[in-house]
């Protein structure tokens, strides 16, 4: 058996450490049939020195809060991962769940999912998000400690990435961000293996990814990533300095295999057995699949049992703390709950329907925020370059900037994608509920990053206005169409388009309390009128549906609305009304919410009549509650330019439709 221990130190060599991590990796894979073992067996090296010399991490606790967080960007390598979880003692990681790699129930998915195992701090696999959502993770950090300094919150946010995390256009907006900020405790270490699946990186990039960082303000150092010395070297300097700092790490991919390292074939499938039986050779592993020999295992333990006392030494200091700052950590640390927020949304409604303003949802939105802000202190957000459109600025909110971590306020310019997967990042940190804002249209630029808050199930809140042809004269490229259907079509998302500020602040509420769904608000650019009267009693919105105005006497129709299509809807209620024709309005925020309503409360809302719906965005999906599309009032092709009154004319989105279309489906039977 080969020597297990450093001459020099008496302890475990380096290289056992590391090939602990390239033998589990390839074993798992190769179990799996499925996988990509090259880069946990390239990256083992950085990983192992990251592990036994800087991570501040206690496997027993592992949401502890000062925890360094470690984000693998270049999800593929999960293994990697699940290696470290394992070897260092996180008590969910055994042994038989990396021998499950990939299977039905395990916690060793493919690609890392947060929630689903614990040590995986964010969920990463399309590539470009992770080191993005580490941007999030890094700034909440410096925001925290600006609120409870650094006795409490002291932490570096390390990500490991690939070449396909930097060719994804993303990590640009990522870098830009975080130079911008001087996030300098984020220590990114990149795995330069120079392959993609095609083949060399050469085939498809001449970029020089450290001029590209150094040209967005971060530090950046090159380095052998095979050496441990140069590693833990590098990371030392990257910690001293106060730019985020890129590690080029010269890796070779899949080190070790005799025959597939360095090439293509060992990113993303398993070795084969006469491969694994030859880098076992090469390594000087002999040790069956699986199998760990004690005193490499118990020097991986080791690394991870460290954390404990400075885990306790924190825990100490927190409890020292004065007994305001323990209530305002916790504050800031637990979602509000309906109830909390109820007095406030409770005055709110109250003053709005005493004063019946004409608002745009989006500026009932930020009146909203206003209300809001005092009684939730961990809502932090911004927007992407439209603060005056999107209103998701008041004016007590202080700006962040590299200089002052202290405010509520952030300017993420014009970068929609960097920006959700940021707030990604400060919602999945703790500390915070994170918001950002911009048009509706461009939450195609921001889309994958919204998938992974509903994937995680992150009460992120996207604030997206102009949500309509009603925002004008901007035209077709501005114009939502499609958006709705698509962003209804997104599992464990909440979808709230209000009718005016009583439903703007109701799912303002809402969204706050939701923990587990993101929520994007769909507000309008153009005003709309107080459609809610009487005094102000539950929250109809967080039902997702409710009768607005009941027919007089029997249903002969109903008429479902959302959004700015309520106010039109009342009126065609009034000209149904002159033809002798009883009719309800249904307003429906947010079908989520209604379909997450029984069975009775549902029956009640929609009724036994025929049912028309307007809506000026796609019918598709309106099916749903409508006999079929040519029962809804709204958008079949793309909008144009003009201003929003003379296009809903032109679209024929008026109450005379609607009344029209009623009358047609009554007379269908």
């Amino acid at each position: 058996m080969p020597s297990m221990m450093d001459a020099r130190t008496g302890e475990v060599a380096h290289n056992d450490l590391a090939n602990a991590i390239r033998a589990l990796s390839m074993d798992a894979v190769e179990r799996a049939k499925s996988g990509h073992p090259g880069m946990p067996m390239g990256m083992a090296d950085i990983a192992v020195v990251l592990a036994s010399r800087f991570l501040k991490f206690d496997p027993a606790q592992p949401r502890w809060a000062d925890r360094d967080r470690l984000v693998v960007s270049n999800g593929h390598g999960s293994m990697l991962l699940y290696s470290l979880l394992y070897l260092t003692g996180y008590p969910g990681m055994t042994l038989d769940e990396v021998k499950n790699f990939r299977q039905l129930g395990s916690v060793t998915a493919g690609h890392p999912e947060y929630g689903h195992t614990e040590g995986v701090e964010t969920t990463t696999g399309p590539l470009g998000q992770g080191i993005a959502t580490a941007v999030g993770m890094a700034l909440a950090e410096r925001m925290l400690a600006a609120r409870f300094g650094a006795d409490l919150v002291d932490h570096h946010t390390y990500v490991l990435l690939g070449d396909g995390c930097l060719m994804e256009g993303i990590s640009q907006e990522a870098l830009s961000l975080a130079g911008h900020l001087k996030l300098g405790k984020l220590i990114c270490l990149y795995d330069d293996n120079h392959i993609s699946i095609d083949g060399d990186t050469s085939l498809t990039s001449s970029d020089d990814a450290m001029m590209r960082a150094q040209a967005s303000g971060w530090h950046t150092m090159a380095i052998d990533g095979h050496d441990p010395d140069a590693i833990a070297a590098a990371i030392t300097a990257a910690q001293a300095n106060p730019r985020p700092s890129l590690i080029s790490c010269r890796t070779t991919i899949g080190f070790g295999a005799p025959n597939k390292a360095g090439t293509a074939g060992v990113h993303g499938a398993p070795l084969g057995a006469d491969e694994i039986a030859a880098t076992r050779e090469e390594l000087g592993w002999p040790y069956p699949p699986f199998e760990v020999p004690d005193p490499i295992l118990a020097a991986w333990r080791g690394f991870g049992a460290r954390g404990r006392a400075v885990r306790e030494a924190w825990d100490t200091r927190f409890a020292a703390a004065p007994e305001a700052t323990q209530t305002a950590w916790a504050a800031c640390h637990a979602r509000p709950t309906a109830a909390e927020l109820a007095p406030t949304l409770d005055a709110f409604c109250a003053k709005v329907l005493q004063d019946a303003p004409k608002w745009a949802t989006r500026k009932a939105s930020q009146e909203a925020i206003g209300a809001f802000a005092p009684v939730v202190p961990q809502l932090v957000g911004g927007s992407a370059d439209l603060t005056g459109s999107n209103l998701t600025k008041v004016s007590a909110a202080q700006v962040i900037d590299a200089d002052d971590f202290g405010g509520r306020y952030l300017h993420f310019g014009v970068r929609e994608h960097g920006m959700a997967a940021a707030l990604n990042g400060i919602t999945l940190h703790g500390g915070f509920i994170g918001y950002g804002g911009t048009f509706l249209c461009f939450t195609d630029y921001a889309r994958p990053a919204i998938r992974l808050s509903a994937l995680m199930g992150l009460g992120v809140v996207y604030v997206m206005t102009h949500d309509s042809i009603g925002q004008g004269e901007d035209g077709p490229t501005h114009q939502p169409i499609e958006h709705l259907a698509s962003l209804r079509a997104m599992p464990n998302l909440l979808l709230m388009r209000p009718a005016d500020a009583v439903e703007t602040a109701e799912c303002w509420a809402v969204a706050l309390a939701d923990g587990g769904r993101p929520s994007v608000l769909v507000l309008s650019r153009q005003n709309l009128p107080t459609v809610r009267s009487g005094p102000y009693g539950d929250n109809l919105s967080a039902r997702g549906a409710y009768v607005l105005a009941e027919a007089a006497g029997d249903r002969a129709v109903t008429i479902l609305a959302t959004g700015s299509e309520v106010e039109i809807a009342l009126a065609a209620k009034a000209k149904l009304a002159e033809r002798g024709i009883a009719a309800a309005v249904v307003s429906m925020p947010c079908w989520e919410l209604f379909e997450d309503q029984d069975d009775a409360y549902r029956t009640a809302v929609l009724g036994t009549a025929p049912r028309v719906a307007v809506e000026a965005a796609s019918p598709f999906g309106w099916t749903r509650y409508v006999a079929r599309e040519a029962d809804v009032v709204g958008m079949t092709g793309f909008g144009a330019s003009a201003p929003g009154p003379a296009l809903y004319q032109h679209f024929g989105i008026t109450a005379d439709a609607v009344a029209d279309r009623a009358q047609a489906v009554i007379a269908r039977g």
